[in-house]
């Protein structure tokens, strides 16, 4: 949104009436929806009749609840397939997968999440873990939302810990140090690393766009060898793959 620009409550207020909707909460009503977003029940019931005529909600009547409409989807898609960032990258990170048996994955941020845009699911051991695009992650845990940050700019990082530390006031402290010491290892050998998940290994570099955007990239293997010695393996097709896509989409080199 251009500085400056009014905005506009009604269409905001319906656009966090959608983010609710997660996997494992495909179906809320009135009173949880109300609660979600921090909206009065009176404007979330006006909000969701607006919804359902428009199509973007379908009212359960047994449930006296909602789900998300067949347009969220179609947005999905048009986005995705319009994306010129996706069009450079998924051909390279599907030939990178195959020809290393290992998941490649490409996701921005929203919010508290990363969201991925692709993910191209090789794994060498059958993990229990799937990842579609579309699905989020928190970042203050994972490779991928700790290489984001470390491309904010120093003021938009000091924000974002100070707000997650208020949302974890019993971890907030060790993220935060481990969300500094990513930080300092994207900007020594260009990416992080992390094992959030049992036994899934993850490395990530950011990717920073000549107009702003910030991406993250992310390679991950299912395996029980310890972090750093598979983030040092790995680390040589992610970046070589990240200075592929920049070069082909024209953006500057990283530094």
């Amino acid at each position: 949104m251009p500085d400056g620009a009014p905005a506009n409550r009604s269409l905001e207020r319906g656009i966090a009436l959608l983010r609710a909707f997660r996997p494992g909460l495909e179906v809320l009503g009135n009173g949880e929806l109300a609660e979600r977003t921090g909206l009065s029940r009176a404007t979330v019931s006006r909000l969701t009749q607006t919804l359902v005529r428009t199509g973007f909600l379908q009212y359960e009547p047994a449930l006296r609840a909602y789900r998300l409409g067949a347009p969220v989807l179609s947005l999905a898609h048009a986005m995705r397939s319009g994306s010129p960032v996706l069009k450079v990258a998924a051909p390279w990170m599907r030939e990178l997968a195959q020809a290393r048996r290992i998941n490649v994955g490409i996701a921005v941020a929203d919010g508290d999440d990363m969201v991925y845009l692709e993910s191209v699911r090789y794994s060498r051991k059958v993990s229990l873990r799937s990842v579609v695009a579309g699905q989020r992650v928190p970042i203050e845990l994972t490779s991928l939302g700790r290489a984001y940050l470390a491309a904010l700019p120093d003021a938009a990082r000091a924000a974002w810990i100070a707000a997650m530390m208020r949302r974890r006031p019993g971890h907030g402290q060790a993220l935060a140090q481990e969300i500094d010491a990513a930080r300092a290892s994207v900007r020594a050998v260009g990416y992080c690393h992390a094992a959030w998940q049992p036994a899934v290994v993850a490395v990530s570099t950011p990717l920073v766009l000549d107009n702003g955007a910030i991406y993250a990239l992310n390679i991950s293997v299912a395996t029980g060898e310890p972090p750093p010695d598979v983030a040092a393996a790995l680390a040589g097709d992610l970046l070589d793959l990240k200075r592929r896509i920049l070069g082909a989409l024209g953006a500057p080199p990283a530094p």
